[in-house]
């Protein structure tokens, strides 16, 4: 029996994630891996049981790296606009830092593994999230609104911004960077929106 090389099994995911994000989950196949990679399709076995093990696990591990990343420095504790402004922080950190991992986990969230991968990953983020949530309705520091409409308004003008700074121009395709200034700018509105 072959033994696993955890830097091999490391080039294998960086490179099956550079070719979901170019290629998409229906384009890759492991013979197209292992050539990428240099191995053979044999040694892609050793660390997966199929194709579908392959994406699932890295779906999860790139999942739990960024709902983890969402976590640092926040409380379900903290105040609404000082917990919503750490997962902006953070948001944006993780985004800007790992942009084949947000899109490759973007991909992954909006294909046929999405509801597996969620299901693994997301448990304690739902929990803090839904207590942080809970408490500012509760001390009136939210308006009371669907969760899909929450998300939608506290998140949505920050994942446009970050997607105009990855293409690097504005929708006028003037030259556009995701700068503390556009950033506090889109919070505020945001905060605007969502407190009564």
């Amino acid at each position: 029996m072959r033994t696993r090389d955890t830097n091999k099994e490391e080039i294998v995911k960086q490179k099956a994630i550079e070719m979901l994000v170019s290629q998409g989950v229906e384009g890759f196949g492991m013979n197209r891996l292992a050539r990428e990679c240099g191995v053979s399709v044999a040694t892609l076995y050793i660390y997966y049981s199929d194709k579908e093990d392959l994406i699932r696990k890295i779906g999860i591990e790139i999942g739990k790296n960024f709902f983890n990343e969402m976590l640092v420095g926040f409380s379900s504790e903290m105040s609404f606009v000082d917990g919503l402004r750490k997962q902006w922080d953070n948001r944006s950190k993780y985004t800007l830092n790992f942009p084949l991992q947000t899109d490759c986990i973007e991909l992954l969230k909006h294909s046929t593994y999405g509801d597996a991968i969620l299901s693994e990953i997301t448990t304690d983020f739902k929990d803090e999230m839904t207590k942080f949530i809970t408490r500012a309705i509760e001390k009136k520091e939210l308006l009371p609104i669907t969760f899909e409409v929450f998300w939608s308004i506290a998140y949505g003008s920050l994942y446009s911004l970050l997607e105009l700074h990855r293409e690097g121009k504005s929708m006028s395709g003037k030259p556009f960077a995701f700068t503390k200034e556009i950033s506090n700018e889109a919070f505020n509105l945001v905060i605007k929106a969502l407190t009564p």
